[in-house]
């Protein structure tokens, strides 16, 4: 299983904090797309192209490659002032 976690307005938007995911995907891309095929919020949350990724607390690319056990994590970037 792969653990999906959302924080900040991601995990408000789609109102969820934590998924398990079948060990199926390939790498975050591939997991990004089957989530974004949930539906039109999940599509338009996840299209947002500063939404940051991190694999096991590193931050992640798309193609970053994605093994059973792996936590995958979705948040806005950090602003600060």
């Amino acid at each position: 299983m792969i653990k999906v976690v959302f924080f900040a307005r991601v995990r408000e938007q789609l109102d969820t904090d934590t998924l398990d995911i079948p060990a199926e995907f390939t790498d975050v891309n591939a997991l990004r797309q089957h989530l974004a095929a949930r539906d039109d919020t999940w599509a338009r949350v996840l299209a947002d192209n500063s939404l940051l990724v991190a694999v096991n607390h590193e931050v992640a690319t798309p193609g970053t490659m994605l093994k059973d056990g792996d936590e995958v994590a979705f948040f806005p970037p950090v602003t600060g002032g």
